[in-house]
């Protein structure tokens, strides 16, 4: 189904346009990620890039009202029917990847009380170690998305699936540390938002692999033979 509706997004306006306020979409959420966790580990942390991090979600919000606008208005013009299931997948698509980017300015709102520094032993190297995996996969996504690459998409899913595993399994961990109050609180909202961040960017890959009724419930054995339920 993605093949052919990127096909469909190519080829006239306003269509075209829908894809690509779309894409753009997609690489303002992954930016947005990137700041974000710069600002939640401290990298960072200026007055400034927090704004700009709420600023860029305003228009990453924007576009989504924009592409569901724009969507509604085509489909209101009698055009043919067939570009119906295409629509559905848009809708369904724009709304996680704004979702992404408010859990990347959540990721921002926790440094407004977690620790000046976060602890520098094995559960926080873990979770950087999460970081670049989400941000790895994310990055990505667009690529995969646009060239509608199946094998590499199963690939990702199953890395998303692994990465929300580990996260699980780091909130046990930090559930059982020695770690105060302040501390447990920003390590485990950093761990669930890096989690979410990922599943909502896995969510766009189900697209390229699993049939419109099935998006976001990725199975290996239906997405290899595609058959539909």
């Amino acid at each position: 189904m993605l093949r052919e509706m990127l096909s469909l997004l190519r080829s006239t306006e306003p269509l075209k346009e829908i894809g690509d306020n779309f894409s753009q979409m997609l690489e303002m959420s992954r930016q947005l990620t990137v700041a974000a966790g710069e600002l939640y580990f401290g990298e960072s942390g200026s007055p400034e890039q927090r704004t700009e991090i709420y600023r860029r979600d305003v228009k990453v919000n924007k576009l989504e009202r924009r592409i569901r606008k724009q969507v509604i208005k085509h489909l209101s013009l009698g055009v043919n029917s067939a570009d119906l299931p295409y629509c559905l997948l848009l809708m369904s698509l724009v709304k996680d990847v704004e979702r992404i980017g408010d859990y990347a300015k959540n990721l921002t709102e926790v440094h407004d009380f977690r620790p000046e520094l976060l602890p520098d032993d094995d559960i926080v190297a873990e979770l950087r170690e999460v970081r670049v995996e989400v941000e790895g996969a994310f990055a990505a996504t667009l690529d995969i998305f646009t060239r509608s690459d199946r094998e590499r998409a199963m690939e990702l899913i199953q890395q998303g699936r692994a990465t929300g595993q580990r996260c699980d399994a780091l909130i046990v961990r930090i559930a059982r540390s020695k770690y105060d109050a302040g501390t447990a609180t920003a390590v485990a909202l950093g761990t669930r938002y890096f989690k979410r961040i990922g599943a909502h960017s896995t969510n766009v890959l189900t697209s390229v692999v699993m049939p419109l009724h099935k998006l976001d419930y990725y199975d290996e054995q239906s997405a290899a033979t595609i058959v539909d339920e």
